[in-house]
């Protein structure tokens, strides 16, 4: 399994959960790390045209090889 972990602001942190609801997408867990499935997130934006996590945090930093980002 391969992750790749991003620091972020609380204020981005808060803009990714209101930007992404579907819990098989992205979710928060125990630490309140915002966990990403990379395949679930690429399908949504496929499908749906849309960017939220490019938008927030910059499409520079993202390795779309990674299974999971880890927004910490």
């Amino acid at each position: 399994m391969s992750i790749q972990e991003i620091p972020l602001s609380n204020k981005q942190k808060k803009k990714l959960l209101k930007a992404i609801e579907l819990e098989e997408v992205l979710f928060e867990d125990d630490n309140g790390d915002l966990v990403v499935n990379v395949e679930a997130y690429l399908s949504i934006k496929n499908t749906f045209k849309i960017d939220p996590i490019e938008s927030i945090v910059g499409d520079q930093i993202l390795n779309f090889k990674a299974e999971y980002f880890v927004f910490n």
